[in-house]
């Protein structure tokens, strides 16, 4: 009777001594379960968000177009080669950076909109390249015929940027360059229907395209930063309502800027090699140089995570118009350049 005594008040003393369950700890416990992975999950998406949304390094043309040919000097290929070679990469470049092409991306995430930004300004470049390809550089004159594959490449390039099938974007780019390097082909091995004709007024013909791009980049960036809402400019003698760009949408205005300054820039590169007897007949070299040098400072690193549109003379700097002044003046330089092409 004694030991049954003696036993039950050891039970009572262990089980008084044991602390109860907390149910805030368990809590505690489940809400750190549940937060870890979705703060790593977070930290990855961040991360690769940022390695996408790197721009592309710029290449070198002329290396490219040696590579593309097989052959190990300039002289071995055909004038042109560089300028068609240039288009070419300019779309392999598109479809093959990091993260690949972008813009018809079903799930691209609330933070992946700068990328798609920058490639549809490369785009309209490569378009306006491709279209001086066929209808003024591959052709002798208004009423010569066009070349075959030039005239299959030009439409591929138009089809939607942001189309995810039926048919897929990326089918369609690939389509097109692959026409452009049948071209190439063609005029490298030279009479094969293939022709590239550097005069002064076929790249006069191209040269206004490219203005009229550069105003519009350059007077939409300058719109993200004026101080009201809405003013009248005047132009061309007619008085046009100018509207601030949303907030909202300075960040997509520059980074289509800055991907059609970026296929620009090379562009004008290989101009500068297939059009070098035509430019220095025209006294027009130092002014090219000037074209090439605005265009490279325009691709300068940004040291923000975000486009910043400081006011005036305030804390923070203006990207826009940054951005916009080097615009205008290889938009000056154009215009300088025009005029030579167009000299006797």
């Amino acid at each position: 009777m004694v030991k049954q005594k003696v036993t039950k008040s050891w039970q009572e003393s262990i089980s008084k001594e044991q602390p109860k369950p907390n149910p805030r700890k368990k809590g505690g416990k489940l809400k750190w379960m549940v937060l870890t992975p979705v703060c790593l999950l977070l930290i990855v998406y961040l991360a690769y968000v940022a390695y996408i949304s790197e721009p592309p390094d710029q290449f070198n043309v002329l290396d490219k177009a040696l590579e593309s040919a097989g052959v190990e000097t300039l002289g071995q290929l055909t004038n042109g080669y560089i300028f068609g070679n240039t288009l070419a990469m300019i779309g392999q470049t598109l479809l093959h950076k990091k993260g690949g092409y972008l813009s018809n991306d079903v799930f691209p995430g609330p933070l992946i909109d700068n990328m798609p930004s920058w490639e549809y300004g490369a785009i309209v470049m490569l378009r306006d390249g491709t279209s001086a390809l066929r209808n003024h550089f591959g052709r002798s004159q208004s009423q010569s015929r066009e070349n075959a594959d030039l005239s299959r490449a030009e439409p591929y390039f138009y089809n939607l940027h942001d189309s995810y099938m039926f048919p897929a974007t990326e089918v369609e780019y690939g389509a097109g360059i692959e026409h452009l390097q049948n071209y190439l082909r063609d005029l490298n091995l030279r009479g094969r229907n293939a022709e590239f004709f550097a005069r002064a007024d076929n790249l006069d013909n191209y040269l206004q395209a490219v203005l009229k791009r550069l105003g519009d980049y350059s007077f939409r960036l300058t719109a993200s930063s004026i101080q009201t809402e809405r003013y009248i400019e005047n132009v061309d003698g007619r008085n046009v309502v100018v509207a601030k760009t949303p907030w909202t949408d300075v960040d997509d205005v520059f980074w289509e800027a800055r991907g059609a300054t970026w296929a620009l820039l090379h562009i004008f590169r290989a101009i500068e090699a297939d059009f070098s007897a035509t430019l220095k007949s025209k006294a027009a070299d130092a002014t090219m140089t000037q074209i090439i040098q605005e265009l490279e400072d325009s691709q300068a690193a940004t040291l923000s995570p975000v486009i910043l549109n400081g006011d005036g003379f305030g804390l923070f700097a203006n990207y826009s118009l940054t951005l916009a002044n080097h615009i205008a003046r290889a938009t000056a330089a154009t215009i300088d350049l025009r005029e030579l092409m167009l000299r006797g």
